[in-house]
């Protein structure tokens, strides 16, 4: 039984790489793909998701979401990902796709959740505005909503500042909404997502899978993540995938996480570890796995696109 899942995501060259491994792994079923503003402006997100869905040659819908933060202007991320969120690669566009929804993401969001017969998982890997909207418009949802496997936060330091997590620190005020809900919630932060670490050899192997291959591979000579190295990179969005599909390869720790909201420390994601809290902080991973999964997915999506 197929996992169903929702991808909240703003593309981004690693939420490329995980939307990629989603769309093509056997234990989940990507009932839909929304976007936000974050990583690059909410045009060029949604763009990319629908240009990438043509690529793979899925049918899965995407659906355009909220443009700017609930509270703050857009702080974007163009130097790691480049002015169209895809470093120098470009899709073939097509005009007037019929994988765009007419509708905003959050009503997209609350009709998938609530017409789904199993209960959804939310993945949302760039700024929580698209979920908190949902939660405080449709507080019916989250009766259908088995948890949230999210990219964000750090229990230790930041990317951003030196206490925040990019997709934290964009949109605090929605991050707040959502860790404040008594949802499920596996919070694949910094801690972990800096361990899960890429090799330029293993991004040269990729090269070799077909078209899909050469897309990551062009991406990823272009991806300036500050925790990048001249011989490694951390694919942050990809953990809450291969989290999903390969769970015993990760160490987690029950906690309560409370998000600061204001001043310097905003985006901050002060975390309590005590057995009450409704959130899983993934703090430990196999490393060695992680890489040759990362190797396995391109592979497998290259065997079956065959080419």
């Amino acid at each position: 039984m197929k996992t169903p899942i929702i991808i909240d995501t703003d593309p981004g060259i690693d939420d490329v790489i995980a939307i990629t491994a989603a769309l093509f792994a056997e234990e989940l079923d990507v009932k839909l793909i929304t976007t936000v503003g974050g990583n690059v402006g909410i045009e060029n997100t949604t763009n990319n998701a629908v240009n990438l869905v043509d690529f793979l040659g899925k049918d899965t819908p995407v659906a355009k979401g909220a443009d700017q933060p609930l509270l703050n202007k857009l702080v974007s991320a163009t130097k790691v990902h480049g002015e169209s969120g895809v470093g120098g690669y470009h899709f073939e566009t097509k005009e007037d796709s019929v994988l765009l929804s007419s509708k905003h993401a959050v009503e997209e969001l609350r009709d998938a959740i609530l017409h789904s017969n199993e209960p959804v998982t939310l993945v949302p890997i760039g700024p929580l505005t698209n979920i908190a909207l949902l939660l405080k418009m449709y507080p019916e949802v989250k009766r259908n909503i088995k948890e949230i496997v999210l990219m964000g936060g750090a229990v230790k330091g930041g990317n951003r500042t030196p206490v925040a997590e990019f997709n934290m620190f964009v949109d605090p005020h929605a991050a707040k909404i959502v860790f404040d809900e008594l949802i499920n919630i596996v919070m694949c932060g910094l801690d972990v997502t800096l361990q899960t670490r890429i090799s330029t050899d293993d991004v040269k192997e990729i090269e070799g899978y077909g078209k899909v291959g050469e897309m990551v591979s062009q991406m990823l000579s272009y991806y300036d993540s500050p925790s990048s190295t001249e011989t490694e990179m951390s694919i942050h969005d990809l953990c809450t995938i291969i989290y999903l599909t390969r769970p015993e390869l990760f160490g987690l720790k029950r906690a309560t996480v409370n998000v600061v909201t204001e001043g310097e420390a905003s985006g901050c994601t002060i975390t309590h570890y005590n057995e009450e809290g409704h959130v899983q902080v993934v703090l430990d991973v196999d490393v060695e796995e992680f890489r040759r999964e990362f190797i396995a997915t391109f592979k497998k999506v290259h065997e079956i696109l065959g080419n």
